[in-house]
């Protein structure tokens, strides 16, 4: 029988990372949220908080071995990832394990993994290290090409590229968005899909593995802008992306909940992506399901029964975006935006802002997705970050 309580640590402590420790505090866990700056979301509700360099491989293992949590759970993709290795060598376990995050938060390696060892089936694609090999390699594939680093998050560095002429700006704007300091990007075909989804993969303790009702979205600049649930996929179409779920994340191993990313394009299902860990798009789980992503997630890594997954009618995000630079923020619109019945709003509590950065979110329900949709859209509107 488990025991509790128990102490995880969180490594990456934003607005997913805050959720998760809501999950965690109310099984009973002791938190621990770690970051790169203070004060962030997680670590407002936390119960202890670490600030350091997220990549500083010394850095981390001493955090960590001081507080000897039972479980350490990345919540974001730069991190020291020898320091992962080494604290399973140390008999800690990291979630889902240190070679699953090593090889999802390089897009070379789950590139490779899927579309090579797995045989699943991907855009087109290659790699340049240099301005002269993207050109080569992009007119290879034909116009028009996406451009992304081999290790980035949240679309930074990410350019569509219609013909030779934007090569050279796309390069620069990989480079200048990439982590760390490989001077590689992936270049691949541009896909005219219908329909980009997350299926939220659940691998537990014993082995069986659950999926959620998949969760469309709509991204700009490779970022995350709304989500509904669930998404209108045929039989067909949602079989095969659970087979290649199933397939990947069992190579992937460990437990824990993923957020897998593929597109529709006609009857075909097409594998682009996979985060180890909570997605953005499922934020509209914490309004649409019986048990959100984060409470699944804790579920799947404690060890703890999900007897059943449930779903609403029609659900949808829409993010809050700012607009400005600034150094301390307030919202403005919020009386306005919870008015609708059946809307929730959810401010991350970042203590910052730039232009684009997502500030919150608001989810609504409605008896059918286009409600659900407008809604969401309509309360997000309504709120307004601006200067305190």
């Amino acid at each position: 029988m488990t025991q509790f309580p128990k102490t995880v640590m969180l490594l990456g402590s934003g607005e997913l990372g805050k959720e998760v420790a809501i999950a965690a505090q109310r099984l009973g866990c002791h938190v621990i949220a770690c970051d790169r700056y203070a004060d962030a979301p997680a670590m407002q509700v936390a119960d202890q908080a670490e600030v350091l360099a997220m990549t500083d491989t010394d850095a981390l293992l001493a955090t960590v071995r001081r507080h000897r949590p039972d479980v350490v759970i990345p919540e974001i993709e730069a991190l020291a990832l020898s320091a992962l290795a080494e604290l399973e060598q140390d008999g800690i376990t990291v979630i889902p394990t240190a070679r699953a995050t090593a090889v999802t938060m390089n897009r070379d390696r789950i590139r490779d993994l899927a579309a090579g060892e797995l045989a699943l089936r991907t855009a087109r694609f290659a790699y340049a290290a240099s301005a002269e090999e993207l050109r080569a390699e992009a007119t290879a594939l034909g116009w028009p090409v996406v451009v992304k680093p081999v290790m980035s998050s949240s679309g930074k560095g990410q350019s569509v590229v219609d013909g030779p002429d934007g090569l050279n700006q796309a390069w620069e704007a990989a480079m200048a968005g990439a982590r760390g300091t490989s001077p590689r990007v992936i270049v691949e075909e541009f896909l005219r899909f219908d329909l980009e989804i997350t299926l939220l993969t659940i691998r537990q303790h014993n082995g069986e593995t659950l999926f959620c009702a998949p969760i469309g979205h709509e991204q700009e600049n490779g970022d995350y802008q709304c989500s509904w649930q669930p998404a209108e996929l045929s039989s067909e179409q949602l079989h095969q992306a659970q087979a290649m779920a199933r397939t990947v994340t069992q190579n992937l191993g460990g437990v824990g909940l993923f957020g897998v990313e593929f597109f529709l394009c006609g009857d075909e299902v097409i594998f682009s992506e996979l985060s180890p860990r909570p997605h953005d798009t499922g934020l509209v789980t914490l309004i649409s399901q019986n048990l959100s992503e984060f409470e699944l997630h804790l579920r799947a890594v404690l060890g703890l029964p999900i007897p059943s997954i449930t779903t609403a009618d029609a659900a949808a995000s829409r993010v809050i975006l700012a607009q400005n630079q600034m150094d301390a923020v307030s919202y403005t619109g919020v009386d306005t935006a919870l008015q609708e019945p059946d809307t929730q709003l959810l401010l991350f509590g970042k203590p910052t802002a730039r232009p684009g950065r997502r500030m919150g979110v608001a989810l609504a329900k409605g008896e059918h997705l286009a409600e659900a949709r407008a809604k969401a859209d309509r309360a997000a509107a309504c709120v307004q970050v601006i200067q305190r």
